[in-house]
């Protein structure tokens, strides 16, 4: 492996053992993956094999690296080995494509600025001509053990552990086929940004073109007439200049033993820029047509709660719970907002009634994740699905997302970041 690559290899616990569970992944990358491996390595023995071995617990740690996914498998006898696979990578032209042929689907490119892997995300894949899950004869098995089979058992449970990776996190596809998920967001923004220019360019030159027309049309001599604070231009135009307003004098420099004039501790003006910037490049998002609708505008509680959350002054916070009004509040809402933003401060305070259609996916996703005999009991009231017993819940959000809590003294605080599929939350919820 190149050392660039090593530079962009990222390291993952070790699956527990999972005695009696499902070995293939559970969301739709998941399936999606085993899937494509399972017809790319279409033996029947070793997929058995290899899904007992994924459960078994002895594969160590994951390592995901560009073009390469490796682990070390312990057989409780000799020393452990090294069993791999690789993925050939895409090059930049091809991600070029991709992200094209992404910026062409409003919804695919909001859901990726956002930080999620939209399935309809292989479709623009597909458009592009290329593939991000392996095809046929790209997945290449690599093992240092001595078993005939092509792809041995240990290769076979290692492609269904990445499976269960993708469930977490799919974004890790990305880096197998050669992008780290910071450099495909900046890629996807540049063309975003090269097309607003160009369509911006485009629009300026359409509207001097139908003025000059215009003009031509009702003064076909040429000259201007047009008129500037009803005065003809020519005349406006000959007119002398006017002679610019005084400088006003500089001010006094402060003085430094004076003390803060605003009697805050900290300069402001640093957390100002910043927020003017979120909510700049908030606006352009929605502009440039990656973002279904413009930034919500906040209340004062919702904003103390945001500035609360994105600076890390803790004076900041200080400040804010004592003036707030709400200090035994204000914690909880701002883990809540660290968690979802506005969407998770909206779970935590508010609680509604979701479809029954939504209801019954729910129940069907839970059903094909978990076994009949080891699904948890679960309470539902509104959109809050508590596990009986264990001071555990999970709350629905109007984003379609679900977002974990967890009961303290009482009171139920957020957990951790919400997620799409109700099975990988709760399993997440039940593990952490």
């Amino acid at each position: 492996m190149s050392d660039s690559h090593e530079d962009r290899a990222r390291g993952f616990a070790a699956f527990p053992p999972r005695r009696g569970g499902r070995a293939r992944g559970q969301s739709w990358w998941g399936r999606a993956w085993v899937e494509s491996m399972e017809e790319g390595w279409p033996e029947q023995e070793p997929l058995k094999k290899g899904r007992a071995f994924a459960r078994s617990g002895r594969l160590g740690p994951l390592t995901v690296a560009p073009g390469r996914v490796t682990a070390q498998w312990y057989s409780g006898e000799d020393e452990p080995y090294t069993v791999g696979f690789q993925l050939p990578e895409l090059d930049d032209d091809q991600w070029d494509a991709l992200w094209e042929r992404t910026a062409d689907r409003p919804a695919q490119t909001e859901a990726v600025l956002a930080g999620e892997l939209p399935p309809d995300l292989l479709e623009a894949a597909e458009d592009a001509r290329l593939g991000l899950l392996p095809g046929y004869g790209e997945l290449e098995p690599d093992c240092d053990c001595d078993e005939p089979d092509h792809p041995c058992a240990h290769a076979v449970a290692l492609g269904y552990q990445f499976s269960w990776l993708l469930d977490a996190e799919p974004q890790v596809l990305l880096l197998v086929r050669g992008r780290e998920w910071g450099q495909a967001l900046e890629e996807l923004k540049s063309v975003l940004l090269l097309r607003a220019m160009t369509d911006a360019a485009d629009d300026t030159q359409d509207t001097e073109e139908t003025q000059h027309t215009e003009e031509d049309e009702e003064h076909p001599g040429g000259q201007a007439t047009a008129a500037v604070g009803g005065i003809p231009a020519a005349a406006a135009y000959a007119r002398p200049v006017a002679r610019l307003p005084a400088l006003p004098p500089l001010p006094e420099p402060p003085d430094p033993d004076a003390g803060s004039v605003t009697g805050i501790e900290a300069d402001p003006l640093e957390r100002l820029v910043a927020d003017a910037a979120v909510r700049a490049r908030e606006l352009l998002a929605y502009a440039l047509g990656a973002a279904g609708a413009p930034p919500r505008p906040l209340d004062t509680w919702q904003d103390t709660v945001r500035i609360a959350a994105t600076h890390p002054d803790p004076r900041v916070l200080r400040r804010l719970r004592d003036s707030c009004g709400r200090p035994d509040e204000l914690d909880r809402a701002v883990e809540a907002w660290r968690f979802g933003g506005a969407a998770g401060l909206e779970v935590l305070e508010q609680s509604w009634e979701p479809p029954q259609a939504d209801a019954a996916r729910v129940r069907t996703s839970l059903s094909a994740g978990w076994e009949d005999d080891e699904l948890p009991e679960l309470v539902v009231g509104g959109n809050r699905w508590t596990l009986t017993g264990r001071g555990l819940q999970l709350r629905y959000g109007r984003d379609g997302r679900w977002y974990p809590y967890q009961e303290r003294s009482g009171t139920w605080w957020p957990a951790g970041p919400p997620v799409h599929d109700p099975a990988l939350a709760l399993a997440e919820l039940l593990g952490g």
